[in-house]
């Protein structure tokens, strides 16, 4: 017991918080030298050419229009399993029942 002490107060004893303004921090600034006023840094493609799609590009798109027409398709014709639906036909069959 003695030792995790000793442990636990040297570690407290050297801790060093570090400050929000480091220099390698998250909101230090990036290695781009200047500005260049261009999306993403990209250099736009000559008068008359199309820009070249990268190689993630193309499955991108596709997963994308894909997972929009499932879930257009899908969500729309998913089963009503609402409690209130479900009360509804219920009531609707005991009174078909009684009379």
């Amino acid at each position: 017991m003695s030792l995790l002490r000793k442990a636990s107060a040297s570690t407290l004893r050297n801790f060093k918080p570090k400050s929000g303004h480091s220099e390698g921090g998250f909101f230090a600034q990036g290695a781009q030298e200047g500005k260049n006023g261009l999306l993403f840094g990209e250099t736009p493609p000559p008068p008359g050419e199309k820009r070249k799609w990268e190689s993630w590009e193309g499955p991108w798109y596709f997963m994308l229009g894909g997972a929009v027409v499932i879930l257009g398709l899908g969500l729309p014709s998913r089963p009503d399993t609402s409690i209130m639906t479900w009360a509804k036909r219920q009531a609707q069959k005991e009174l078909a029942e009684e009379a």
